[in-house]
């Protein structure tokens, strides 16, 4: 059952330079969370090499003519660090990370800490995962970027088992085990997995496999019409139907002639956005530091998502 439209929002956990004044992370999240946004997510990289030129390049898993927000010396923190302390700060907004280089972590140590920040979130996280484009950070963890996409997989074989079972066991290509106990369980039994990637048979296959939502990416996010489309015939023809996944889309910012958020007329694109699939509508909304104004920024945008969903408060 697919569930009804959410409004999302991107709280920015990263900072070009510093010292970087994070209690205007916190003060975001804590107003989204007041005024009704029903997710948030974190970015994540763990180290840079010096050259970023790769996040434009598709193949390598960027995006064409993307840009990086730092350069190699940005402070970037880490996210499931970070959502555990905006968890404590907030009560009801889900958590996402968006997305998480599963790969770079060890699985087992993976599964302790996402259940952790699970059971002590009430069982808000929601754990978005990628393969990531940057082969430096995979070296700096000792780790083969050709090789990514089947770590990625090993990663949540190994959570999910370990979230799963009472006593766990495992067998995969350099890794084994049997009869581990790993307490405390996620609160619903499991945590929810968001994958990212652009439509191709590798993302489709972990889509049907581990996917409660698809993170579209590329050409694909772009096109989130078109990208999902593509993507529920590509699960067809492998013979992988999955119509019950939840999508992320972009919601198309509209200013007014100010440069200021035309909440009403950005809004109105909604309801095409749900008719193609789109269940988590993503609001890229640059938010002031005061958190007043933040505040009812957000709370006008949770009303005019709303109302455009036809969604009650």
């Amino acid at each position: 059952m697919i569930p009804q439209p959410h409004l999302s929002v991107q709280v920015v956990n990263f900072a070009a330079e510093g010292p970087a004044d994070w209690q205007v992370l916190s003060n975001h999240a804590v107003a989204a969370d007041q005024v009704g946004v029903d997710r948030l997510a974190v970015s994540d990289h763990v180290a840079f090499g010096d050259d970023l030129a790769d996040y434009a390049d598709p193949a390598k898993g960027g995006t064409a003519g993307g840009r990086q927000p730092t350069g190699p010396d940005g402070l970037w923190l880490e996210p499931l660090t970070t959502l555990t302390w905006l968890a404590a700060r907030t009560t009801r907004i889900r958590l996402q990370t968006g997305i998480l280089l599963a790969a770079l972590r060890r699985p087992v140590v993976l599964a302790k800490t996402t259940a952790t920040l699970d059971v002590l979130s009430g069982g808000r996280l929601d754990l978005g995962v990628g393969v990531g484009w940057q082969a430096a950070e995979y070296e700096a963890a000792g780790l083969d970027f050709s090789g990514r996409g089947p770590l990625l997989d090993q990663a949540l074989e190994v959570c999910q088992a370990l979230w799963r079972e009472p006593k766990a066991s495992y067998s995969g290509e350099g890794l084994s085990f049997g009869g581990i106990h790993a307490m405390p369980k996620p609160v619903s039994g499991s945590v929810p997995i968001w994958v990212s990637g652009t439509v191709n048979r590798r993302t489709a296959r972990r889509l049907a496999r581990f996917g409660t939502g698809w993170i579209p990416w590329g050409d694909d996010r772009a096109d989130v019409t078109g990208g999902i489309t593509r993507m529920r015939s590509l699960l067809a023809e492998m013979g992988l139907e999955h119509d019950g996944f939840q999508v992320q889309g972009p919601v198309r910012m509209v200013q007014d002639s100010d440069g200021a958020p035309d909440l009403g007329s950005t809004m109105a694109g909604i309801p095409d956005l749900v008719a193609s699939g789109v269940t988590d509508c993503r609001l890229a909304l640059r938010l002031p530091p005061e958190p007043e104004e933040a505040t009812d920024l957000l709370g006008r945008a949770v009303e005019a998502f709303r109302r455009a969903v036809g969604r009650e408060a």
